[in-house]
């Protein structure tokens, strides 16, 4: 059985309320979250300075299991999507602790690079503020513009491997990321030189 198909039915579980189904839920998914966590803390460096991949992700699924109390995903690709937006709320949190008023990394330089062509893994805003932005914008998308993002940026398939994952053409994943990259071009102006996937 593959991990997708064991997914699903935890997640069928889940929906018909088992007991303890979210305990056995995020303990079957762990690993591939320790794996989204460390890509998305990869996309905040300023936040990477001061927190291990392991302690975001210790947070983040507090707040997933919180969440899945109301929450009832209902395939795999939408409880990855779901789990993405609380490592991302983490993220966002830990970055306004660390750099707030009194945030410990206020007064220490954090080197968190620019918008690179080619090569979204490494780019980032040019400031806390313009990158605190994107990612609440990334948060705002709609749903299937979102799902691409996390794919091609937070996670760093290319299209075709996410038009595979999302069972939709590489012309729909093509078209939703330019419609994704012409949004967060509003929030911060460098994004819409990114390039990515083949």
């Amino acid at each position: 059985m593959t991990h997708t198909t064991e997914l699903n039915a935890w997640l069928l579980n889940h929906r018909d309320g088992a007991d303890d189904t979210r305990e056995r839920l995020l303990e079957h998914v762990c690993d591939r979250l320790r794996i989204l966590t460390s890509k998305m803390l990869g996309t905040f460096p300023g936040v990477k300075r001061w927190s291990e991949t392991d302690d975001v992700l210790q947070a983040a699924l507090l707040r997933l299991h919180r969440s899945l109390a109301s929450v009832k995903p209902s395939s795999s690709t939408e409880f990855y999507g779901w789990a993405a937006l609380q490592i991302r709320r983490e993220l966002l949190d830990l970055a306004k602790h660390y750099y707030g008023p009194e945030g410990i990394g206020r007064n220490h330089h954090s080197d968190t690079g620019s918008i690179i062509n080619g090569n979204p893994s490494n780019a980032q805003p040019n400031s806390l503020e313009d990158w605190s932005r994107f990612h609440e914008a990334v948060i705002a998308l709609p749903d299937k513009q979102k799902q691409v993002v996390d794919l091609l940026w937070y996670e760093g398939l290319t299209q075709h491997s996410a038009a595979d994952l999302l069972c939709v053409s590489l012309a729909t994943v093509k078209r939703r990321w330019a419609e994704a990259r012409v949004t967060l071009c509003n929030s911060i102006e460098d994004f819409g030189r990114i390039e990515t996937g083949n």
